[in-house]
């Protein structure tokens, strides 16, 4: 695929000095209701496994509200009942990713990288600390410090959660992935008890800077540059249309 120069991410003809990366395939989708957007992750890395789709792909969006359920859900860590899910326009999803139960909504990044670790490394607790390093280096990018909390998969900034991560794999290419909350309503947080950690408290990038959040296209693209950098993978942007036509028709 040809490379595509990006706004702020790096192509090759600016690593001159450097040696030649496998690309990185990023689709920004927009709003995308959940279940559509499990559907095109599931077909993405069939198309990966099969090797239909040649590289790494790394899919940036906003969902609709919705709660998903992970593998290690616990029932008493969905606090809110059938009809104030139904009052909030909230869906309810299982998913067959790891961890417990989380939200995503607007304003909040919600990323799925289709990532084939035979082409890195086959471990997924490796994995899932490069997808931390991922994001703690966007929140550096973006002028907010970020942490890890031993023990926890996520990431915290001054003892607060500001993103969840939750995957899956098979035959070593992963989906799922990540959700940055930027400038989304925390308050439906308290419809569940969050990665099923009581006590936590959720927080997002405007609200620790004070309202000021960036816009959601620039902290995707401070993502997509940061995913490339950990991943040691030349970002691209791949439209919508192009990755459908590079999908098997079912």
């Amino acid at each position: 695929m040809p490379e595509t120069a990006v706004a702020g991410i790096a192509t090759a003809d600016d690593r001159v000095d450097s040696p030649a990366l496998a690309p990185l395939l990023v689709a920004h989708l927009g709003l995308v209701p959940y279940a559509r957007a499990l559907e095109l992750q599931r077909a993405v890395a069939r198309a990966r496994i099969s090797g239909a789709i040649a590289h790494d792909v790394l899919l940036l969006l906003e969902h609709p509200p919705v709660i998903t359920l992970g593998r290690s859900s616990k029932a008493q860590h969905l606090v809110a009942t059938p009809a104030m899910l139904a009052e909030r326009g909230v869906e309810l999803y299982e998913a067959e990713r790891g961890g417990d139960v989380t939200f995503h909504g607007p304003g909040q990044l919600v990323g799925y990288p289709i990532v084939n670790l035979r082409g890195h490394r086959q471990d997924l607790h490796w994995y899932l600390r490069q997808v931390e390093a991922v994001l703690i280096r966007a929140l550096e990018g973006n002028g907010l410090p970020a942490e890890r909390s031993e023990g926890r998969t996520g990431v915290w900034t001054s003892g607060r959660k500001i993103a969840s991560i939750g995957v899956h794999a098979r035959d070593w290419v992963t989906w799922h992935g990540f959700a940055l909350n930027v400038s989304n309503d925390l308050s439906f947080f308290d419809l569940i008890v969050p990665c099923g950690l009581s006590g936590v408290t959720m927080t997002s990038i405007g609200r620790e800077l004070g309202g000021a959040a960036p816009s959601l296209a620039n902290v995707a693209e401070t993502v997509g540059r940061s995913f490339g950098s950990v991943f040691a993978l030349d970002p691209g942007l791949l439209e919508p249309a192009s990755l459908s036509a590079m999908l098997p028709t079912p």
